[in-house]
This record gives C-alpha cells, sequence and structure tokens, in this order.
C-alpha cells in the first residue's frame, strides 16, 4: 500500500507527521524508524532498507546499466541477461558479481555513483510531496547501504556546489545552446558542447554522453559562468487579455429595446 508520507511518518511508523514535511526531512525520519520501502515523488525514489538507503532512482539521472556500458564493463546483452535471470528475485546486482561479469567493488563504486547521482534529484527540496510505499523493494537488489544521513548530506552538497559556480537553478533544466564559438574548454567540455543544440536539456545530453547528470550540471553551470552558453529564456509573461475595438461596437448595437420590455412587461401584467 502506498500512503502519503506523513502518514508514513506518522500512522505507519508511530510518530507524528506533517503536511508540510520536506522531503529530505522525510528521509531522515524513515531513517530514525530504521524502515524498509520507497520514498518518492514527482522527481525520483530512494530505496531503503532497514534505514539505510540502498539505492536511488530518478528520470533526471542515467541509469546504473547506461553508466556501465558507457565504460564499456558492460554489454546490453549482459545486462538483459542479468535482469531475465535475477530480476524477480531482486538480486541482479549479486548476479552480475557471481557470473563474473563484474567485480565487486567495481560495481559497488559504480552504484554509489548512480545512487548520489539520482539522490540529488530525489530529494530536490522544490520538487512536490513525496509517498512513501513501506515494504518495497528494488530489482536491483541491496549492494552497498549507504546511511541516510551521509545521502542528505551529499545531495545538500552538490546543491552548494552548483550555486558557487552559477547561482541559476534554470540551467538545470533549460535546453542547452552555445552562445559562440569556444576555446579553451576541457575535452569533456566540448563533447558537452558537441550535443548542446538548443534543445536537448543537460540530463538528456548526460544520457547521450553515459555520464552522471551532476557532473553535466556542474560543467553546464561553469560555462554559462564564462559565458559560453546561452542563458535560459524567461518565462513567458502572461498579459491581460484587451478585448478588440470591434467588440465595443458589438456591444453597443446590441442595447436593448426598453420599449419591446415594457411592452412585454404590460402583456404579462394583463394575464395576471
Amino acid at each position: 500500500m502506498t500512503v502519503a508520507v506523513e502518514s508514513a511518518v506518522g500512522s505507519t511508523l508511530g510518530g507524528g507527521g506533517s503536511a508540510t514535511l520536506p522531503r529530505v526531512s522525510a528521509l531522515a525520519h524513515l531513517a530514525e524508524q530504521h524502515a524498509t520501502g520507497v520514498l518518492f515523488g514527482g522527481s525520483g525514489a530512494v530505496y531503503l532498507l532497514d534505514g539505510d538507503v540502498v539505492h536511488a532512482e530518478s528520470p533526471e539521472a542515467p541509469t546504473l546499466d547506461v553508466l556501465l556500458a558507457a565504460t564499456g564493463r558492460l554489454s546490453e546483452g549482459a545486462w538483459r541477461d542479468a535482469m531475465d535471470h535475477a530480476g524477480s528475485h531482486h538480486r541482479v546486482g549479486r548476479y552480475l558479481v557471481d557470473q563474473g561479469r563484474l567485480a565487486e567493488g567495481e560495481l559497488e563504486i559504480c552504484h554509489l555513483g548512480a545512487l548520489f547521482d539520482a539522490a540529488y534529484f530525489a530529494l530536490a527540496p522544490d520538487s512536490g510531496p513525496v509517498r512513501f510505499r513501506p515494504g518495497a523493494s528494488h530489482w536491483l537488489g541491496p549492494i552497498r547501504p549507504v546511511p541516510a544521513r551521509v545521502v542528505e548530506r551529499e545531495s545538500r552538497r552538490r546543491r552548494q556546489l552548483l550555486d558557487d559556480v552559477c547561482p541559476d537553478p534554470r540551467l538545470d533544466t533549460a535546453p542547452v545552446t552555445p552562445h559562440r564559438a569556444t576555446r579553451h574548454v576541457t575535452r569533456r567540455q566540448q563533447a558537452l558542447l558537441d550535443l548542446a543544440d538548443g534543445v536537448r536539456t543537460p540530463c538528456a545530453i548526460a544520457r547521450l554522453l553515459g555520464r552522471p547528470a551532476f557532473h553535466v550540471l556542474v560543467d553546464v553551470r561553469r560555462l554559462a559562468a564564462a559565458g559560453l552558453v546561452d542563458p535560459p529564456r524567461p518565462e513567458p509573461s502572461v498579459e491581460a487579455c484587451v478585448p478588440p475595438s470591434w467588440l465595443d461596437h458589438a456591444a453597443a448595437a446590441r442595447e436593448p429595446d426598453v420599449e419591446l420590455l415594457r411592452r412585454l412587461r404590460d402583456a404579462l401584467e394583463a394575464r395576471l
């Protein structure tokens, strides 16, 4: 059963909940209660096991298989095989190690990168209400649990780092448009700019590059601070609706016929 986060913290977990509980605070409450399940909302999901974070995912962040494929460490066929054989048992990660597809330490490092990357979006303070599903588990299975406080701290650190580079969060979701011919950029930044077409967002570019989305956000903000990408376009303002001039004339032409109304009134009174 899926419950609102205030119910999860209040009724389900035995504490007093709040309808305005922020997402990071909700994770802290669930961790204190050693909860198992998934905390999710519009920007992603965080999976807990006995209060520790075991996985996170977000539509804004490349998934673990995308990151592994980009490094050449795991083919699409190997990932599909693991999903077919171990997905229903929630042991995809363990299967990859047992089959010799990945070393255990290698999987842990890559998974931690994907977890922190997705958690940055899933724990965004302005991404709307959250809900908690007790008992839910992810098909990947636990790999290396991370204390919730560590995930929270890293998410805050990343948000502060982006603001220190360039305090314009609109850059994280706006299409990336190169401002002019760029020189003196790093190879990594150049790869990003090669895919920037004024339509793709930083997260879309991250998926194409097979890089963590947060790394791309940092590069985009650095390029913006250097004037190498255009600032986001301002939101279109809602202008007051001004009625056309012909409407005034039409309204004037349809003024009521007072004499006709009087005759109708007299006729109705005569019938009463």
